[in-house]
Order: structure tokens, then C-alpha cells, then sequence
């Protein structure tokens, strides 16, 4: 029989609702059983994605003996920590504090309150040397539960009061010299035999790469445009990337960027994509353009729901079936080659060629004597004509093999991040496709995220899920939607997104200003926090903070509206962030790229010109390839006022002209493509 995830909307919480343990998910009524029945509370958090995650389900959470014991003992509660941000991230930190290291499966146990008292990430079914297994720790915790109540009060009392003291202490906004101390501080910790930045495992600074590519935009910086310019480079020729079927992987398990672990995330393609987009329009590299427009592909072909929406990811396992019949999860089945394999595929012309191209040796560079597939060179000419024909054929060959599952459920944020860079890209790569899907993915959001109860985190197959949106998701969504009214004019989008900026600013702002991730306080998480209320991060990890999230979407809001509200917001959000910047620019990525555009002004352009005129359009395409940092850019028609940059905008001469504006104080309108491409550091 299932247990309670059965009516889950996370694909993550349905596999395990065939589970002999008597799973449900995270609320009140979890905890409200557990001091019924004097028990701790056991929550499993992981994700779909997550391979670990599946080997821990498999040994401990389908073993009858185990889930009695867990049942028994403890309430036990899973966490999709893509559905559940806030208590993922509160429960690490606790986690982080106890053992020094977080990652997933994440095993937290609870007092019916909801303070940590005992946490770890994977554990085994057996006792290995570093390690105790899984039911040994049960026992452990529900021993000391028993015997030694006072003892493990005290313990997730001074844990709780520990995790209450971790609050962001708000600093001064980055300037000018911060921002070039940032630089600095990248390139002493850039990999210089490798590219990209510190050691293994190595993750895609897709947000640095921002910073660094508005900085070299705002300075002239040779050191921040090459900073940027090697990590991109060498991500596009790695085993991270997909070489055949576009897009990356999560991270690269080895400093040299050669074995990835194969989960593909949403919001990492959506940010990459979006980087070397930026690249190619900075430097003019047909490489970075290839690959952005193979990321973009990547989240049509593959991550597209038939809503218009986007998944969430594709598994970093891929179930093979033996020769006996029975499935099991292979790591990057689906992705691997053996020299066999390109031969067999490509023939004795194409195949031996392919074999030294991509890396791959008899002895494997990753398991089994397989090999991840690299470019080893950069590809010119006729090389390139010939890799682009070896490509379509083996990818045709792969779609023969047994492929990865996919987390189907729509996360709001990284839907945003999405739109945003398919926006961006069908502008300027001239792809009507790219921009229709950032239309249609937009108006799902907008249709089925945003209900009578307020704006929503997940759905799935068009059904919308229970937990609330956080900041990153109305921060990270009016990112997207202004940069799909930049793109297209269409004044929806504007209106959509101002409304999500004063929503950010009425419900996720603290008393002391600063920016909350959540806007209603879970009771069992500010337990947990020593009655600290709701939790607030700065710092960028995998994807923008909510702060620095946020930060971006007011500053432009505060540019298109002259709203010195939405202005003064990006102001106090930078401010949190610029603490972090000073000392940890890796984990300050979009803040800092927030703060450039800030340096910059930002400049605004408005776009004016009847319908249908080709001028109109010239001048558009110019802005949209302006490289001023976090350039804002709105189009309409002569009368229009809004958003309010284009009030009192007039035509000159009958012509269309583009304003270039500070604070929505103007230049001379530009009626000339040359003048304005000039102003705003168009590529020539």
C-alpha cells in the first residue's frame, strides 16, 4: 500500500510512496504525531536527480527490516528540496554546523518542536569504516531519545541558538574599488592549467562569469574579460558539457573538467546559456555562440513539458536492464563512448577521427573503460562542418540507448531564469523559436503559478503544488519577465514583474530591511533556528540568492518606473551582499554583477517608433546587443507611459529614436543605429 507521498506533486516524493516506511511529507501534522507519540521526527531530504539519494533509498528505505525500525522509533518525514527550499536550507545548515559537510541524502533528526539534534547526509546498511550504518544511528537516536531527554534538549537547544546567530550583518553597497578588489580576488584563485576557479569538484560559476563579463564591459578590464573568456572555453571542450546533446551537466567530479556528475539541472543551463550569450555578444566568439544556442536547444528537446513549461532536471542515472532481465541505475550510461562504440556508429573514416577528437581512450576516462565525450581542440572550418555532421549522427545513435529519468515538475524560479535567457537569446540569435517557448513558458507561470492564494512554487502536468513560492521564485520570475518585455515590447510582461517587485518588497522584507527568504515563518523552522524567525542567505550557490536575485530585479524595476522605492530596495539588498563580495566573491556571483550594473547606472534605453517600422526595429536589435552592465530596455509607440522611461518619448523628425537615460534623465535621442551601438558598447 502507498503511504501518504502518494498524492505528492514532486516526482522526487512519489518514488518513495511505495516505500515500506510510513513517509509524509514536511507541515504541522508531522509534528503534532510526533509529540503525540513522544518520538523524534526523521526527515530524508534529497531529489530526484540525486544519485546518492537513490542508493540510499534502494539499501535502507525499501528494506523491510529498516523501515520498521524507522517507523517504530521516529515520524518520519521526506523533503524534496527543490519543492522545499527553506527547510533543505535551514536543515544543512544545521547539518554543516554538526559535521563540517552537507550534501544529500540529508538525514535530520528533530524534537517534536523542530530543533536538530542529530544530522549526517548518506548513510549505509552496513557499518563501514568511517561511518555507522543506518540503523545503527537509528538505534543510537532513539536511545539517547530515550535515556538522555535532557542531554539531547540542551544539544538542539545550543545548535538551535547557533543556527538563530547566522544572520547576514548588512555592509556597505559594493563600489568601484570593491568591485576590482572581486577581480583581483577571482584571478588568484582561477585555475590557470585548467580554467574555472579552486579545486575538485568543480562547479559552472555561471554567475561570476556575469560579474566578471560586466566588469570587463563597465572598465575595459583585459584580466576580468580573460577571466571569463578561459573559464567559458574550457567548460565548452570539457566532459561537464554534452558535446552531443547540448547543454551540461551538474559539475565536474575532477579539477580538469573531465568526469561530470551527469545529473542536467534546469537552472544550470538556464545561467550558462545566458553567460556565454553574453560572451558571444562581448567578444564575437562563434563558439560560445554554438554553445549557448546548444543549451537553449537542450532545454526545448529534452527539459520542455507539454505545457510549454520547463523540468526541473534529467537523473544522473540511467536504468540498464542485465542479462538476466533485472534494472538497475548506471551513472552515465546514456553519455558514454568507448572507441568501439564511435567506430561502430561513424564507420572506419569518421570513427577514428571522432575517437581523438572527443578524448576517448581504450583504458576510459571515466568507469569501465568507458570515456566522457571533450572537444580536445578548438574546431575551425572544415573541421567544424565535419564534427557538426559526426554530432547529428551520434546523437541519432543515442537516442537508441536506455535513457535518464526526468523530474517533470516546474520549479517558478528556475522557469524564470529559463525565460530570461531564452528571451535574450531568440533576440539576439534571430531565433523566433526560442523567444515563442520564453512566451508560452511565461504564460504557464503566470496561469497556473499565481492563484487566489498567492503565487506557488511547483506544479506538475499543469497541476499546481501545495508549498508557497520563496523570494528566489517572484525575484528570479521578474528577472525573466523583464527581460521577455525587453526582447518583445509587449507591455504585459512589465506590468506582470512591477507587481512581483512590490510584492518582494511588501512581504519578504524584514524590520531591520533587509530581505527574507520566505514571507510566512514555518513554526518548526524558526524552532529550529532558536526562534529566530525566518531564515535569510545572501550568499549565491547553484543558483541567485534571493537577496541578490531580488537585488537585480528592483534595480531594473527602479530604472523602468523611477521609483526611487524599487531603487532604494536593490540598495539595501546590495548592501547585505556586499559583506559577502568582499570576502567570498565566488558565492557572491549575481550580487556583484547586480552591483556592476548599479556602477553603470544602470543605462536605460527606450526604443520609440510607430508599429511595424523598420527603423523602429534597427534601433531595438542595437540596444538588445548593447554590453553596458545590466542595460534596461523598453519599446513602444509615441504616447505611450508605460512603463514610465517611455513617457513624453517622442519621435525626432518623424524618425524613431532611441534615449539613452540615468536615473531616466536622457542624452539626445539617437535616430542613428551607429550612434546608439556606439553608446552602449555594441560589438562592431
Amino acid at each position: 500500500m502507498p503511504n501518504r507521498l502518494h498524492r505528492s506533486t514532486s516526482p522526487y516524493l512519489l518514488q518513495h510512496a511505495h516505500n515500506p516506511v510510513h513517509w509524509q511529507e514536511w507541515g504541522p501534522e508531522a509534528f503534532a504525531e510526533a509529540a503525540a507519540r513522544d518520538v523524534p521526527v526523521l526527515v530524508s531530504t534529497g531529489y530526484a536527480a540525486c544519485h546518492w539519494c537513490h542508493v540510499m533509498a534502494h539499501e535502507s528505505f525499501e528494506d523491510p527490516e529498516t523501515a520498521a525500525q524507522m517507523n517504530a522509533g521516529f515520524v518520519c518525514v521526506k523533503v524534496d528540496r527543490e519543492e522545499r527550499p527553506d527547510v533543505d536550507a535551514v536543515h544543512m545548515a544545521a547539518t554543516t554546523a554538526m559535521t563540517g559537510q552537507g550534501g544529500w541524502p540529508m538525514t535530520t533528526f528533530c524534537t517534536p518542536s523542530g530543533e536538530v539534534f542529530y544530522a549526517g547526509t548518506y548513510f549505509p546498511p552496513r557499518p563501514h569504516p568511517q561511518l555507522p550504518s543506518f540503523r545503527q544511528v537509528l538505534g543510537a537516536v532513539g536511545e539517547a531519545w530515550h535515556e538522555r531527554r535532557e542531554e539531547v534538549l540542551a544539544s538542539s537547544g545550543r545548535i538551535a541558538a547557533a543556527l538563530g546567530s547566522m544572520t547576514p550583518s548588512a555592509g556597505e553597497v559594493p563600489d568601484a574599488a570593491a568591485l576590482d578588489r572581486a577581480v583581483d580576488t577571482l584571478a588568484a584563485e582561477e585555475d590557470v592549467v585548467h580554467g574555472g576557479f579552486g579545486g575538485a569538484p568543480k562547479f559552472p560559476p555561471a554567475m561570476v562569469v556575469e560579474f566578471l563579463l560586466r566588469h570587463a564591459a563597465r572598465t575595459g578590464s583585459e584580466v576580468a574579460a580573460g577571466l571569463a573568456g578561459r573559464t567559458l572555453t574550457a567548460m565548452a571542450r570539457s566532459g561537464m558539457a554534452d558535446q552531443v546533446g547540448g547543454g551540461f551537466a551538474r559539475y565536474a567530479v575532477d579539477a580538469g573538467w573531465v568526469v561530470p556528475h551527469f545529473e542536467k539541472m534546469l537552472y544550470d543551463n538556464a545561467l550558462l546559456a545566458r553567460a556565454y550569450l553574453h560572451s558571444y555578444r562581448a567578444t564575437g566568439s562563434t563558439e560560445h555562440r554554438r554553445v549557448a544556442a546548444q543549451a537553449c536547444e537542450f532545454l526545448l528537446t529534452d527539459l520542455r513539458t507539454p505545457q510549454g513549461a520547463f523540468a526541473a532536471s534529467l537523473d544522473a542515472d540511467t536504468p540498464v536492464l542485465d542479462a538476466d532481465g533485472t534494472e538497475h541505475a548506471v551513472e552515465g550510461a546514456t553519455y558514454v563512448w568507448t572507441p568501439g562504440d564511435l567506430v561502430e556508429v561513424l564507420g572506419l573514416d569518421d570513427g577514428p577521427w571522432a575517437v581523438t577528437l572527443l578524448g576517448v581512450t581504450e583504458q576510459g576516462t571515466f568507469e569501465h573503460g568507458t570515456s566522457t565525450a571533450r572537444l580536445t581542440r578548438e574546431l575551425t572550418g572544415d573541421e567544424a562542418g565535419r564534427w557538426h555532421r559526426v554530432r547529428e549522427r551520434l546523437a541519432a545513435a543515442r537516442t537508441d540507448r536506455p535513457q535518464p529519468a526526468r523530474d517533470d515538475k516546474v520549479v517558478l524560479a528556475w522557469n524564470g531564469l529559463a525565460v530570461a535567457a531564452l528571451a535574450e537569446a531568440g533576440a539576439l540569435l534571430a531565433r523566433p523559436d526560442l523567444l515563442l517557448a520564453a512566451d508560452e513558458a511565461a504564460r504557464f507561470l503566470l496561469e497556473v503559478h499565481r492563484t487566489d492564494d498567492g503565487w506557488r512554487r511547483v506544479s506538475r502536468d499543469g497541476v499546481v503544488g501545495r508549498p508557497a513560492a520563496v523570494l528566489e521564485d517572484l525575484a528570479d520570475l521578474a528577472e525573466g519577465l523583464l527581460a521577455l518585455h525587453a526582447a518583445t515590447g509587449e507591455r504585459r510582461w512589465f506590468e506582470v514583474a512591477r507587481d512581483l517587485g512590490e510584492e518582494v518588497l511588501a512581504r519578504f522584507t524584514g524590520a531591520d530591511g533587509s530581505f527574507l527568504d520566505v514571507a510566512d515563518v514555518d513554526p518548526a523552522l524558526s524552532a529550529a533556528r532558536g526562534g529566530a524567525g525566518a531564515p535569510s542567505d545572501p550568499s549565491d550557490g547553484a543558483t541567485p540568492s534571493g537577496t541578490s536575485a531580488a537585488a537585480g530585479a528592483l534595480l531594473s524595476l527602479g530604472a523602468l518606473t523611477g521609483e526611487a522605492r524599487f531603487r532604494d530596495g536593490a540598495l539595501r539588498a546590495l548592501a547585505t551582499v556586499g559583506a559577502l563580495a568582499s570576502a567570498s566573491p565566488r558565492f557572491a556571483g549575481w550580487g556583484l554583477a547586480v552591483a556592476e550594473a548599479l556602477a553603470d547606472g544602470p543605462r536605460e534605453v527606450a526604443v520609440v517608433g510607430e508599429p511595424g517600422d523598420a527603423g523602429t526595429a534597427a534601433l531595438h536589435r542595437t540596444a538588445l546587443a548593447g554590453t553596458a552592465p545590466g542595460l534596461v530596455i523598453t519599446r513602444g509607440v509615441p504616447g505611450d507611459s508605460v512603463p514610465e522611461l517611455l513617457k513624453d518619448r517622442a519621435l525626432v523628425g518623424g524618425l524613431a529614436a532611441a534615449y539613452v537615460c540615468r536615473g531616466q534623465v536622457c542624452d539626445l535621442p539617437r535616430t542613428e543605429v551607429a550612434e546608439l551601438a556606439a553608446v552602449l558598447g555594441v560589438r562592431r
